[in-house]
């Protein structure tokens, strides 16, 4: 059975019956567990959901070493760009201790940040740091886009045995959908082709994906069939499945609302490239933010963001572009 349930609820929803399911599950983090009417609080009580002092180092130094000795915690950071103070920890820390004790330490550890938030929070709060992220190895990110997602996508992170940073947009908050009842774990490293289609491809991350749907929904009306994937892991990533669909329309689209020359498109392009560029009928497109910080106006926000007038007029201009030489 399924419900309909809000994005962050669902989030919620896998913490619960995580820590409902394993005893080692915690749960600490900054403005948690504040007063003892905390649901979370009243619920697993104060040795599994902690309030923490406001140091991110502290936070996630913690976690690694409760991860270590067999714990499963989950961080609350809030913001991505809350993590950078402590990246050390994050890139260079977490990911690296299982494979320099030859796998004889184990890191579950589930770093939860929200990011992108494109409504008035300016230049420190409404950022996509995932690239800086996807590529350290030992290090899982994910990106949910819907309310099922974030939950199979959270339970799945929780299990893990290894750090995993988990990225939700703000901007899809109070995105409502259909979430199954009970446990629900979607694999990481599994792309979701969200809509099928034979002339273009548009791989989209996060929030962009919403607007890509919208967008291949006007398309359509248009008689442009537009295939909607969605990676929902950055690392690993899904190449084979963003690579099959290309393979189907011969045309992509990548949208990311990180800036163009620190997105995922930019290294989804250039797996397209080497796993699929015998079968490009044009150019691959990136829409991307602008290399430049989120302003605080809305009118210049909107600029600098992708949107789905973007997308739509993106896709046209490779429809309409001849196929690329061999």
């Amino acid at each position: 059975m399924a419900r309909e349930m809000m994005y962050m609820d669902a989030i919620n929803a896998a913490i619960i019956e995580e820590m409902q399911r394993d005893e080692n599950v915690i749960f600490y983090g900054q403005n948690m567990a504040m007063t003892e009417r905390d649901p979370m609080l009243k619920k697993f009580g104060k040795d599994r959901v902690r309030l923490t002092p406001i140091s991110e180092t502290a936070e996630i130094g913690i976690g690694i070493g409760a991860a270590m000795t067999g714990l499963r915690p989950i961080v609350e950071l809030w913001m991505s760009e809350f993590m950078l103070v402590a990246f050390a920890q994050v890139l260079n820390e977490a990911p690296r201790l299982r494979y320099m004790s030859g796998g004889q330490v184990k890191v579950p550890l589930v770093l939860k940040a929200g990011f992108g938030f494109c409504a008035g929070w300016a230049g420190q709060h409404s950022n996509c740091i995932y690239h800086s992220m996807m590529g350290i190895p030992g290090l899982k990110v994910v990106v949910p886009s819907t309310p099922a997602d974030a939950k199979g996508l959270m339970a799945a992170a929780i299990r893990d045995d290894n750090p995993v940073v988990y990225l939700h947009s703000y901007m899809l908050t109070l995105d409502k959908g259909q979430v199954p009842d009970g446990e629900y774990v979607v694999p990481l490293g599994v792309a979701d082709v969200k809509r099928a289609g034979t002339d273009i491809t548009i791989v989209a991350v996060g929030w962009m994906v919403k607007k890509a749907m919208a967008a291949a929904e006007r398309l359509a009306q248009e008689g442009i069939s537009a295939e909607v994937v969605d990676p929902r892991s950055l690392a690993p990533l899904d190449v084979k499945t963003i690579v099959a669909s290309v393979k189907k329309t011969g045309r992509v689209v990548l949208v990311d609302q990180a800036p163009r020359h620190s997105s995922a498109a930019a290294v989804i392009a250039g797996e397209i490239a080497e796993h699929a560029f015998e079968h490009l009928r044009a150019p691959v497109k990136m829409v991307t933010a602008l290399d430049a910080s989120v302003p605080y106006s809305e009118p210049l926000e909107n600029f600098v963001v992708p949107n789905e007038e973007k997308i739509v007029q993106a896709v046209k201009a490779v429809l309409a572009n001849q196929e690329v030489a061999a």
